[in-house]
Formats: structure tokens, C-alpha cells, sequence
């Protein structure tokens, strides 16, 4: 079993501990059942996509559930039975649950079921109270040029 070991940056970090508890904690729990197959993509700044390959599984087979920061999809194993009789089973019909921790702000855009392949879309929407802004020292403020405006005019930046 690997470990990771954290140390260097717990000594210069504040505050990180529980996303080093997380990570650590994940790969004690990655060990077990990769059932189903499944890729994550950026495809953008803010924007994600999550494939698993669900194969005979039905729309309405699938459960996919966003709480907080996690995740979950979870697929009802069918009770239907060939009406042949099955000489070699390959394509997996079981029951899975698969998790995912999500970070702050990202939430599930669209999901969709299509060739075998469920796609789940993630977007991150960071609120503007939470997104940078520009801190005045002893209440000054700090006057900018215009951008584009050819006749020198002020602009009060806060």
C-alpha cells in the first residue's frame, strides 16, 4: 500500500489539513473495485466532464445524486434474463456506486446517457463575493488611466 507523505507542506501550510486528510484517505480507499471505468477531462478553465462506461445499463437504471461536495452515481443492477441460454458472460450487469468529491462551487450542468457512455458536466461558478478584489490601504484609492480613452480621463479604481 503507498502512502503519501504530506509533512513538507503541513509545515508551511495553514488551514490545508483537511485536503491533505482527503487525499491521504483516498488512496486507502482507491485499492478496492474499479468498477465501472470512467475518465475525468477539463475542458476548460471552470468546466469538467466525467465519463463512465455504464454498458446495458438504461436511463432509468441510473442514479445520480450532487450533495455538498460530493458526487454519487449509482447504477440498479437489472433482473432481466436472456431469453437464450448464456454460454459466456462478459459484459458486467452488477450494481456499482461510484463516488466523487467535489470542490466548493461545482455543481452538475448536464448529464447525459449515450452509446454505453454517461457523461456528467461540471462547472465551477466561484460567487463574486468569493472571487479577488482589489483591498484599498488606509481607505485610499488609487487613480487608473482609462483604457481606450485617448483623452486622459481618471478612473477611481477601488
Amino acid at each position: 500500500m503507498s502512502r503519501l507523505d504530506f509533512t513538507p507542506y503541513r509545515r508551511s501550510t495553514v488551514g490545508f489539513d483537511h485536503l491533505f486528510d482527503l487525499l491521504e484517505n483516498k488512496v486507502r480507499q482507491n485499492a478496492g473495485d474499479n468498477y465501472p471505468p470512467f475518465n475525468i477531462e477539463r475542458r476548460g478553465d471552470e468546466e469538467y466532464r466525467i465519463t463512465l462506461a455504464v454498458a446495458g445499463f438504461r436511463p432509468n437504471d441510473i442514479d445520480i445524486t450532487a450533495q455538498q461536495n460530493l458526487l454519487t452515481v449509482h447504477g440498479r443492477k437489472r433482473d432481466d434474463s436472456p431469453e437464450g441460454q448464456m454460454l459466456h458472460v462478459g459484459i458486467a450487469n452488477r450494481g456499482f456506486e461510484r463516488r466523487f468529491e467535489l470542490a466548493d462551487y461545482v455543481r452538475v450542468e448536464n448529464a447525459d446517457l449515450a452509446d454505453g457512455l454517461l457523461t456528467i458536466d461540471l462547472v465551477r461558478e466561484v460567487p463574486e463575493a468569493m472571487k479577488p478584489k482589489k483591498i484599498a490601504v488606509n481607505g485610499q484609492t488609487t487613480k487608473l488611466k482609462a483604457v481606450g480613452s485617448g483623452d486622459g480621463d481618471q478612473v477611481d479604481a477601488a
